[in-house]
């Protein structure tokens, strides 16, 4: 399942990097070579950066990939190694549950009763902030899967 999710977040990622690039440089063209920047450029532009943002997060911490600091587990026994993992895979999930996802969905939920909309192309904001609580369903799901991967391997 892993493998899956994988592979489709990769392809969202890549589809909204086209996007980003795509829109930059409508943005430039529009400025540059029209004189008039298309207001919904800038906008959109930084749109998409928050999502890339917060789903490449999401997508690094389940290749294992983003920064850590390992001079102090590199010092422990194989043991204490595994009990570490699984207490850091514990705070990353708690974490991305309570902050992102539950925050994310209780930010989404107020800005769309409040029916915010963004300035140029009038965007429901609740649109914007979805990245937070999918990016936070996401690493939970990957820190889940990291936790019951080493369940199983201190089995056998």
């Amino acid at each position: 399942m892993k493998e899956a999710v994988d592979k489709h977040l990769g392809r969202l990622l890549i589809l909204l990097m086209a996007a980003i690039t795509l829109d930059v440089l409508w943005g430039v063209f529009t400025r540059y070579a029209l004189g008039h920047q298309a207001g919904w450029t800038e906008e959109l532009a930084r749109y998409l950066l928050i999502w890339i943002g917060m789903l490449g997060a999401a997508y690094v911490s389940g290749q294992k990939k983003h920064l850590t600091i390992d001079i102090f587990p590199s010092r422990l026994q194989a043991r204490a190694q595994a009990r570490l993992s699984v207490l850091i895979n514990i705070l990353i999930g708690g974490f991305a549950f309570s902050a992102m996802l539950i925050g994310g969905l209780r930010l989404m939920y107020i800005t769309h009763v409040l029916g915010q909309l963004s300035a140029a192309m009038r965007l429901p904001m609740a649109v914007v902030y979805a990245a937070i609580p999918l990016a936070g369903l996401l690493v939970v799901f990957y820190s889940a899967e990291a936790l019951l991967r080493e369940s199983r391997s201190s089995v056998n």
